[in-house]
């Protein structure tokens, strides 16, 4: 069922864009940048300021348009932002890729696909006791790189 996003969560979903679709160098896109793309794709009047309002939640009345063109250029379909079940696998999605961007996490991924399902329960019980004490020990969780 498609409805207006509300505030919070258009400014969640924009923002989330922003922090996993990346530029090959692995840094964040900038608003000039999006709203440029924005303003090319819709002919209508789309700036860096307007687009960080949205991002934050300060704003929360972008038109169809521009809410297709942010679309398109993160290259996510519309439903993205309107619909919350598609929202929410888009986002799963996005975050999955964006974790695969890491070189690392790449070659792990890769390499457990030959692996037994008890090989793979396995890695996942040491993932999780790696976890567990990085946690403990307050070490950060970066993987854009």
């Amino acid at each position: 069922m498609e409805q207006e996003p509300g505030a919070g969560q258009l400014a969640e979903r924009i923002d989330h864009l922003f922090s996993v679709v990346r530029r090959p160098n692995g840094e964040q896109h900038s608003h000039e940048e999006v709203a440029k793309a924005c303003r090319e794709a819709t002919g209508e009047s789309f700036s860096a300021t307007y687009l960080w309002q949205l991002r934050t939640g300060r704003r929360d009345n972008p038109t169809k348009r521009h809410l297709e063109a942010l679309a398109a250029f993160f290259q996510v379909p519309p439903a993205y932002f309107f619909d919350d079940e598609q929202g929410d696998k888009i986002a799963q999605e996005l975050e999955l890729l964006g974790a695969l961007r890491n070189n690392a996490v790449r070659q792990v991924a890769l390499r457990a696909v030959a692996l037994s399902e008890e090989g793979l329960g396995t890695v996942n019980d040491i993932i999780d006791t790696i976890q567990r004490r990085e946690a403990q020990r307050g070490v950060s969780n970066d993987n854009t790189g």
